[in-house]
């Protein structure tokens, strides 16, 4: 899952976390015109529940920062799969390019 991480906060209650400007894609998302943020990612992840794992919508809430991407909540499965998910594009250039070329010809948005 790596570069991601998941803790358990409090007893019960995870947070799956990112820290933003460490991935191996960082300089094609800003080739893409997009800024490797803890929103950017929030985008990522949104469009991953959506198009590949609609299962998981509604199992987390997203809380991220300029810094950082926080997904959080008491489904640990649930962030462990989006943490899976995600992990596979931030290592993989040609796959963050697909995404957002097909996200944004598509009208979505990203918040960076």
């Amino acid at each position: 899952m790596h570069p991601l991480r998941l803790i358990e906060s409090v007893p019960g209650k995870y947070s799956l976390l990112l820290d933003a400007g460490t991935t191996q894609v960082d300089d094609v998302i800003e080739e893409l015109g997009h800024t490797p943020n803890g929103y950017f990612w929030e985008g990522v992840a949104q469009l991953l529940v959506s198009t590949e794992a609609p299962a998981l919508e509604g199992r987390f809430s997203y809380d991220p920062e300029g810094g950082m991407f926080c997904a959080y909540g008491a489904d640990r499965s649930a962030l462990e799969e989006l943490g899976t998910r995600m992990a596979a594009v931030a290592a993989d250039a040609d796959r963050m390019r697909r995404l957002v070329t097909a996200a944004e010809a598509d009208g979505f948005e990203f918040d960076d």
